[in-house]
């Protein structure tokens, strides 16, 4: 049983559960922050700008501070710069519980961007354990847990909400980010122990002048940055997408159902995308799935009722959540030993400069019409996939 414990499977297994708990916590709060925005004092006519805002303000304020947890993971120990993501999600549920008015919950929001840079510690610490043989399927799993947490949480709340309320929703969140955080503390043993004693301050910008100096990196990053603010800009305006198409009374579980159907598809397709990548190349597969993912953004758009509408965004979801998880190991397979902790760190950066740009850009488009973040989405994609290319031959 205790080498069960300390096997790089139960550490998977550890690491999905945790990151599938994390982005079903932030579904939620994407998919129902436009239905509980007007409860708040927002004018139904600024929904969707504050919808937009919001989403690209709380993506902003932890960026500056990712250099900052890479430099203390590699000075002391991954572990516990690890579980503070967690603890700074669990500080954005009773904020957001406790909001009376538009700024508390705005704060709230922000407070979840403190948890940036979890997933790239957790990844170089499954690189460091997973067989080279299983990395692809390992990065494949733990980054599939993801994008179905963010699918799947709309799905189990949107009940909630209809029946309880959203700060109910948000409650049961607290409490399984108290678990979570009790779960990573003795979980597992971390063997890292860091050996940089330089200057924190300096170690934090080599962080970033590592990624810079490499010329594979920094066109990877530009075009990973592109690729998932289409995806961002299109995840962000879905909810209102859903509700301009629906008439019912339960607008919180419809949303729900929709999302859910993308987390469904995903739970099937990137772990086939993951075994593709470790059996015909990791890179080859990234490109593939990208380029077909530009060909299926403007069918949302195009689809005159709910049930057509579900099928294409789970379409959607499912090949760009495998796209997703595969860029992972194409950007842990361009870093060298050395760097790769530092270099992980701003793994999850892309998606969340994307969910910056993405909805800055899409509170301008859905001013023509809600749908058309989905045609954007395509022109963001297509200009990311050649931006990839470019990388690969670097």
């Amino acid at each position: 049983m205790r080498r069960f414990f300390s096997s790089w499977a139960w550490l998977l297994a550890l690491f999905s559960i945790a990151g599938f708990i994390e982005t079903m916590f932030w579904g939620q709060m994407s998919g129902f922050t436009p239905l509980y925005l007007p409860k708040l004092g927002v004018a139904p006519e600024q929904v969707p700008t504050w919808t937009g805002a919001i989403a690209a303000l709380s993506g902003a304020i932890g960026i500056p501070f990712l250099p900052l947890w890479g430099a203390l993971a590699d000075r002391y120990a991954r572990q516990p710069i690890i579980v503070r993501s967690f603890v700074a999600h669990l500080i954005a549920g009773v904020l957001a519980i406790l909001a009376r008015n538009i700024w508390v919950f705005v704060l709230a929001r922000a407070a979840m961007s403190f948890a940036l840079g979890n997933s790239g510690l957790m990844m170089t610490t499954l690189t460091e354990r997973a067989p080279r043989e299983r990395q692809g399927l390992s990065f494949a799993i733990m980054n599939s847990a993801a994008p179905l947490g963010a699918f799947v949480g709309p799905l189990l709340g949107g009940p909630i909400v209809d029946k309880w309320g959203f700060p109910a929703l948000i409650g049961v969140n607290t409490v399984l980010m108290a678990v979570v955080i009790l779960a990573l503390s003795l979980g597992y043993r971390d063997s890292f122990r860091g050996t940089d004693r330089g200057p924190l301050f300096q170690m934090a910008v080599d962080s970033v002048r590592i990624i810079g100096q490499s010329s594979r990196l920094r066109v990877l990053f530009i075009a990973l940055f592109i690729l998932f603010a289409g995806w961002m800009i299109a995840f962000t305006y879905v909810p209102l997408a859903i509700t301009a198409l629906y008439s019912g009374d339960d607008p919180g579980t419809a949303i729900g159902i929709v999302l859910g159907a993308g987390g469904l598809v995903t739970l099937i397709l990137s772990p086939v995308v993951g075994s593709l990548a470790d059996r015909f190349g990791h890179w080859r597969v990234l490109i593939i799935g990208a380029a077909a993912s530009v060909a299926l953004w403007p069918l949302p758009a195009l689809t005159p009722n709910l049930v057509l509408f579900t099928i294409a965004w789970a379409a959607l979801n499912g090949v760009m959540s495998g796209v997703f998880a595969i860029s992972f190991s194409v950007l842990s397979d361009s870093a060298t030993t050395e760097v790769r902790g530092r270099v992980m760190s701003f793994a999850y950066l892309p998606v969340n400069v994307g969910s910056m740009i993405g909805p800055a850009i899409g509170s301008v488009a859905t001013q023509i019409s809600v749908f058309a973040v989905f045609p954007v989405a395509a022109v963001l994609t297509a200009l990311g996939v050649g931006m990839l290319a470019v990388a690969r031959r670097r």
